[in-house]
């Protein structure tokens, strides 16, 4: 069993990166009442996002690497952490404030056509994520001028369009068959 890749030990320093930052910058707005601290806290997920970006684009096109499924699950990162990045803030914010601090209401469950709605959005910015990142990985293959050095930037981007495809199909099948509550499911 080989070894990950430095560009896979990178992508895991910056995940944890970005949820202690998302939970520093929470505990700073709302244990020290420091809002502005928490905004810089949580807008340096964006410094680690750029770190990974530089450092895998610099791996392949200056160091000569040949891409790894690990380079193309940097792109997919990348691209899912820019575009639901806001939305796992609030996430996380809603779940902090209850779960934590024992304030505020406790996040609600949806149901019927508003979780088909909201599952939709969520669709929405992961095929956006899917725009980006995989623009970022035909660039990149474009750069690099080599298929054969290519394989495995493409069989990312083809698990990531069947992922699309499979994730479009469940967001509309609620709009279908709409999630009801537990109570409701079992008349």
């Amino acid at each position: 069993m080989s070894a990950l890749s430095p560009i896979a030990y990178l992508i895991v320093g910056i995940e944890i990166g970005f949820w202690v930052l998302v939970i520093s910058g929470l505990a700073v707005r709302y244990v020290l009442n420091r809002p502005r601290l928490s905004a810089l806290l949580l807008a340096m997920t964006l410094v680690l996002d750029s770190i990974l970006l530089v450092v895998t684009t610099r791996d392949v096109l200056v160091n000569g690497a040949t891409p790894t499924l690990a380079h193309g699950i940097a792109a997919f990162y990348l691209s899912v952490s820019v575009t639901f990045g806001k939305r796992i803030v609030r996430w996380a914010d809603e779940r902090f404030q209850y779960y934590v601090l024992k304030r505020g209401p406790r996040p609600r469950q949806l149901y019927g056509y508003e979780h088909a709605r909201y599952n939709f959005s969520g669709s929405m910015l992961y095929l956006l994520a899917y725009l980006l990142g995989g623009g970022y990985l035909g660039l990149l293959i474009y750069l690099i001028g080599d298929l054969g050095r290519s394989v495995a930037l493409l069989r990312v981007l083809g698990f990531w369009t069947v992922s699309l495809v499979i994730d479009m199909a469940i967001s509309v099948s609620y709009f279908i068959w709409p999630r009801r509550p537990e109570s409701e499911a079992a008349d």
